[in-house]
């Protein structure tokens, strides 16, 4: 090393970092890890001039080691050991060259090559770990392990490597907490060392980096409580630090609004996605970085894509509140109760006097001008359970708004099933607003407008490559027209003397829902048109339902002519003994429709006296 001006090595290294940092795109097409190559050669000549790496048998690593050995592997050192000396500032610069070879040959996906130098990288610097000079660089080295093992699906180790960055951290902040030094600095003349304040920016940029790390693998393992908590210490870290990519940072708190939507947690939940809209209304109008995704630069379809998708996650918002609230007000035939209603009143006003203090241990993003921009977005929504129509709607039309906007990207053209989803979601929306509307003929128009979206998707979509999402709205169009025939019989209940127009619609209606069940049950049968002897778990209770909805259907028809009615009453009859007849041969079948399976027996037993009274009163008339 004494051969070569130390000041060559710097430039080298410099030269080296350069060229890593050069765009994929702007390499030969035919070479695209041109750049890489160079900067890797680079990068063997600095370590070459540096010299070999001290010899120390006690810092050689064991077979487990870096596996949770204790104090021995991954565990905190007991002490902090600095690199002072000759031999420690060498084997510090060799672990810097070592890192920057592992990513290297990460980047250019020779993953087994990339994990020996970082683990080289650990071995030279595993004394000095806690040290003010080596603690960013060990932890970022152990990230990178840490994201190569995730890839590899090897999701534990991939948590050692992380857990163990994210307690190196704690420990070092708890014990020195003074910025130490980013691993460039160790090939910067001391004029160019960076100061206290971009230290400290640098350092807590690598570990949030760790947090975001450990929120994908807690996701992968399926610690959703845990995975939702880093991701969330990440996104407001990232505020904190002014370092994030808006359109990145909003798709983030979007998904993290899913995490507690599905815990029913909806104040937090409307916080993510209001902070979702303000920073997402800062894409283009914060400068980039160098380390901006390519993705972030000036590209209208993606923003037109995360638009799209962070419009979904406020649909899900809005339908899942409206449908809890329904969950919650409904009696056993899924009608609004109204003394459970006057309950939930009650309820409210305790929860409108705890809402301060809900707020509070909520999640916040943001301060100052950020923060009240986000009230200003919450203030408009809200995260209450609706209790009337009123109050119902103003979610709706929420919902419909951003229905509009997820269609204006999630076209028919290019993207069929993310269309179909919300435009499902939209009839979804219509479907429990009905609930809360009293007025029957508003409740038949609001469910006319679903089959009026659900209808021209069956006639686009290629029943063989669409099976499932096909079988879906049949379904959900029988539903619809089973729901219209319902409400147009209590109409009809309400008259004296229903009018032929009337029976005409009932039987309409009737004649469109055994349609639509048909078709589903229809798609159940195999290539010789046998429908299956045993169900599968998956299709089992709508194939149940539909069944006894035919059979009710059947018995619902208006007609005068008895030889008609007798006819309509046996097929009834066939299918409700079909579902009897089904869960006695497959009794785990009978936990699936309970409710349904009684009625059916019922009925069973009833209808044949019935239609023996029935050809009794025809031979006589």
């Amino acid at each position: 090393m004494a051969s070569v001006p130390w000041v060559e090595i710097r430039e080298k290294f410099q030269a080296a970092l350069t060229l890593s940092r050069v765009e994929l795109h702007k390499n030969p097409e035919k070479e695209p890890y041109k750049s890489k190559y160079s900067a890797r050669a680079l990068l063997e000549e600095v370590k070459a001039l540096l010299g070999p790496a001290p010899e120390d048998e006690d810092e050689r690593p064991q077979a487990d080691d870096g596996l949770g050995g204790g104090d021995h592997a991954l565990g905190l050192p007991t002490e902090v050991v600095e690199a002072e000396g000759p031999v420690a500032q060498r084997a510090v610069r060799l672990a810097v060259i070592e890192f920057h070879l592992g990513v290297n040959h990460i980047d250019t996906e020779e993953l087994s090559a990339g994990e020996e130098h970082l683990v080289k990288c650990l071995r030279l610097l595993r004394r000095y770990r806690l040290s003010h000079d080596c603690i960013s660089l060990y932890i970022q080295a152990q990230n990178n392990l840490g994201i190569l093992w995730s890839e590899r699906e090897e999701i534990e180790t991939a948590r050692a490597y992380l857990e163990s960055s994210e307690a190196l951290y704690n420990q070092y902040m708890k014990e020195i907490g003074s910025p130490p030094l980013d691993p460039t600095e160790h090939f910067l003349p001391e004029e160019e060392k960076l100061t206290e304040q971009e230290r400290s920016k640098r350092f807590e940029k690598v570990y949030t980096h760790n947090l975001y790390y450990l929120a994908q693998v807690y996701q992968h393992m399926e610690m959703f409580e845990k995975a939702a908590h880093y991701c969330h210490s990440t996104l407001k870290r990232q505020l904190e630090h002014n370092a994030y990519h808006p359109m990145e940072w909003a798709i983030n708190a979007a998904t993290l609004s899913q995490f507690y939507i599905n815990k029913l947690c909806f104040m937090e939940a409307r916080h993510c996605l209001s902070a979702a809209n303000v920073i997402f209304g800062q894409t283009g109008k914060i400068q980039t970085t160098e380390d901006t995704p390519e993705t972030e630069g000036d590209v209208p379809e993606l923003y037109h894509q995360r638009k799209g998708e962070i419009a979904r996650c406020w649909i899900k918002y809005c339908l899942t509140l409206m449908q809890n609230a329904q969950l919650s007000m409904q009696d056993n035939i899924g009608e609004l109760d109204l003394d459970k209603q006057s309950e939930l009143r009650a309820l409210r006003i305790k929860e409108l006097d705890e809402e301060e203090s809900i707020r509070k241990k909520a999640v916040q993003f943001g301060t100052g001008e950020l923060c009240d921009a986000i009230s200003a977005v919450e203030e408009k929504v809200r995260y209450l359970r609706p209790l009337d129509f009123e109050e119902a709607r103003e979610l709706f039309l929420l919902g419909q708004h951003y229905v509009f906007e997820a269609k204006e990207f999630f076209q028919i053209d290019g993207y069929v099933t993310d269309h179909i989803e919300v435009v499902q979601d939209h009839s979804s929306l219509f479907k429990v607003l009905a609930f809360f509307e009293t007025d029957m003929e508003r409740r038949c128009k609001m469910h006319k407008r679903r089959i009026a979206m659900l209808e021209p998707l069956i006639v686009d979509l290629n029943p063989q490559y669409y099976l499932l999402v096909n079988r879906q709205i049949q379904f959900e169009i029988a539903h619809a027209y089973y729901d219209m025939m319902d409400l147009k019989v209590a109409i009809a209940d309400r008259l004296r003397d229903p009018d032929s127009h009337i029976v005409k619609k009932i039987n309409n209606l009737n004649k469109s829902a055994l349609k639509y069940y048909q078709l589903f049950l229809d798609s159940l049968r195999d290539p010789n048109k046998v429908f299956p002897e045993h169900i599968g778990e998956d299709v089992l209770r709508p194939a149940m339902l539909a069944k006894f909805r035919v059979a009710r259907l059947y018995g619902k028809i208006i007609t005068t002519d008895p030889k008609k009615e007798l006819e309509n009453l046996a097929t009834s009859l066939e299918h409700y003994k079909f579902i009897v007849d089904y869960c006695e041969k497959h009794p785990e079948a009978a936990q699936e429709i309970e409710v349904e399976l009684e009625l059916s027996k019922e009925m069973v037993s009833l209808l044949p006296t019935k239609m023996e009274r029935f050809r009794t009163k025809m031979a006589l008339t």
